[in-house]
């Protein structure tokens, strides 16, 4: 009997000293710190944005930089194909307008969209149509105004009659089915002004170029409108809304470009109106085209950002063509990426020996923000 006393003695003393033994060994018991596994910020809500990419008019019939819609064949090409191969594909992709030439006739327009939309599902082309990548388009200026006289430098351009329909008939596939727009008397006109949500992220889409008919202060008509308290409320309403955590603006006209605002026909009419409100609601950025080129702004050192990226195919001042890309991490921030490559000369030259390299990175943060292209 003592015998087997001794022996139960011994395994409970063995099960009492391995149990310690692991309490020893366990973090928990010990003066160790718990390592957490890291988990790598991901990529939550990605978009690319670009607009402009015409050809000039004297290109508009020469068959190695154009076709029918007189895109800058290279330049499309080229950014469509590097935008559907990224490995992280965008979620969204936003052509700010000014895609074809127009800007003359409601015939122009027509035949010019309609080949810009074959252009667009021509798979041997480009690849985008097929990516996956929900394409989402407004009009610029060369969609919804025309020229009075072309042979008169720096005159004037006023509405299209007929260009609204001629859009809606052709790209309409190209706004969201889900989209909240203007409603009652002026919603004809006004409905290629927009928001819709992803994620959490709202988008306010504006067309600058609002038709409007003439009168007798404006007998042709105002370039430049747009449906100032309808963005107004949206982004206030998307501001209050716990679900979204992020606003975006976008459209072809900017307000500021290189620093300082602009009414006229470069900028935005309604920019003294609208900016201090998107100031207010916190938009992270207004987005837009027009200037053929990329700059990134943040007026009055902090604050809602503009970014200008009107470089993706048209002649001007851009160095380098290509698109932007904004990417929502999961821990909240957002970051912004200009991708470009060399522009050639002539501009719509294939460059296939400049490869397309980041050419502006940042996180756009609310308060002041280096800014390696322009002084606020």
């Amino acid at each position: 009997m003592k015998n087997k006393y001794l022996i139960l003695s011994l395994f409970v003393g063995l099960l009492l000293s391995c149990n310690n033994n692991k309490k020893k060994n366990s973090p928990l018991a010990s003066n160790e710190p718990i390592k957490k596994e890291t988990v790598a910020d991901s990529v939550l809500f990605s978009f690319t944005f670009l607009g402009c990419n015409r050809v000039d008019r004297k290109q508009q019939h020469d068959t190695t930089a154009t076709n029918g819609s007189t895109a800058n064949l290279s330049a499309l090409k080229r950014i469509w194909t590097e935008i559907a191969d990224l490995e992280r594909k965008p979620d969204l992709f936003f052509f700010l307008g000014d895609m074809v030439l127009a800007e003359s006739t409601t015939e122009n327009l027509d035949n010019q969209l309609q080949d810009w939309v074959k252009l667009y599902n021509n798979t041997s082309f480009s690849k985008i149509s097929n990516s996956g990548i929900e394409m989402v388009a407004v009009p610029g200026n060369h969609e919804m105004l025309y020229w009075h006289d072309y042979n008169i430098p720096n005159h004037d351009e006023w509405p299209l009659k007929g260009s609204t329909k001629i859009w809606m008939n052709h790209m309409s596939d190209f706004m969201p089915s889900d989209r909240d727009h203007v409603k009652g008397t002026d919603s004809i006109n006004n409905q290629m002004t927009f928001s819709f949500v992803r994620k959490n992220v709202g988008f306010v889409l504006m067309n600058t170029d609002t038709y409007n008919k003439s009168s007798t202060e404006n007998p042709h008509g105002l370039e430049g409108q747009i449906p100032t308290q309808w963005i107004v409320d949206k982004v206030t309403q998307y501001q209050k809304d716990p679900a979204i955590d992020h606003v975006f603006v976008l459209g072809h006209k900017p307000y500021y470009v290189s620093g300082k605002p602009e009414t006229g026909h470069i900028g935005l009419p309604e920019g003294p109106v609208l900016w201090p409100k998107l100031n207010e609601t916190h938009v992270v950025a207004m987005l837009s085209a027009h200037l053929h080129d990329y700059q990134r702004m943040q007026p009055g050192g902090k604050g809602t950002y503009q970014i200008i990226a009107g470089n993706s195919g048209s002649p001007g001042s851009a160095t380098f063509f290509g698109y932007s890309k904004i990417d929502i991490m999961s821990n909240g921030e957002i970051k912004l990426t200009s991708m470009g490559y060399d522009k050639g000369d002539p501009y719509y030259k294939e460059m296939p020996n400049s490869p397309s390299t980041p050419r502006d990175t940042t996180s756009l943060i609310w308060n002041k923000n280096a800014n390696p292209y322009l002084n606020n």
